[in-house]
């Protein structure tokens, strides 16, 4: 299979990803399009975006780590009629490719400790392609990194991320556009709140300051309660009152 090279020049033509309506298409695409010029490169696969992957400059990237002079991977995903295909380690490698060319020091991604977690990339995969964890946060989630020089310095998370925590009751959703899923669910979940009467408050990060400094490691979606982190995980309304314990 061919990928195809998502470029400002023609996002407006392409399709992104096949699971997408319109209106997240369109919320997605502006997001991307707004990244362009920051270094952000998108590939996907011919068909229909059922897999792709996404990544920038860490030092313009929507996460609260310190990586300068590394790439980020926002997301390596494959759709799952297409895993075990070589996809991921396709992709990957254009990825390192492309890095390398740019005199990059190494790739970073977040993953989840020791299992595959929604939304996060499967640590067993990057151990394999020879990533190491080398920063780990108190809710579960590590920095994982491939480097390209031996005495490398590492990437790190930044205190906020690595100790999430707010200081407020109830739930507190911070969230960006670069899932689009979100531009569907969190409009939903924040109705469902305020209909059960549930305390929940939504933070829309939209701009990369913000969101290196959110008291997350993930900031496409990051769900507290009671000023504990829940989950990364995009809820569906169903999912959030199983969460609120209706």
């Amino acid at each position: 299979m061919s990928y195809i090279h998502i470029t400002e020049e023609n996002i407006d033509k392409e399709h992104i990803c096949c699971a997408m309506s319109g209106k997240q298409s369109l919320a997605k695409k502006e997001w991307l399009k707004q990244r362009f010029n920051e270094g952000l490169v998108f590939y996907r696969s011919e068909e229909r975006g059922k897999c792709f992957i996404e990544y920038i400059p860490a030092e313009n990237a929507w996460v609260p780590i310190d990586a300068d002079g590394w790439i980020y991977i926002n997301c390596l995903w494959v759709a799952g009629s297409l895993k075990g295909h070589g996809h991921s380690g396709n992709l990957l490698s254009e990825c390192i490719r492309d890095a390398k060319e740019q005199g990059r020091k190494g790739i970073c991604i977040l993953s989840a400790e020791g299992r595959k977690r929604e939304f996060l990339a499967d640590p067993k995969f990057l151990s394999y392609k020879g990533f190491e964890v080398t920063d780990i946060s108190d809710c579960g989630i590590n920095l994982m990194a491939l480097p390209f020089e031996e005495n490398a310095e590492l990437p790190k998370f930044k205190e906020c991320a690595k100790h999430p925590a707010v200081d407020e009751d109830g739930f507190v959703l911070y969230y960006t556009d670069q899932c689009p899923f979100t531009c569907y669910w969190v409009p939903r979940v924040r109705q469902t709140a305020e209909e059960h009467n549930i305390p929940f408050k939504t933070i829309h990060i939209t701009d990369k300051e913000t969101a290196q400094r959110t008291p997350a490691p993930v900031t496409t979606y990051a769900l507290f309660r009671d000023g504990k982190f829940l989950t990364q995980g995009i809820q569906s309304d169903k999912k959030f009152l199983a969460l609120a314990g209706l």
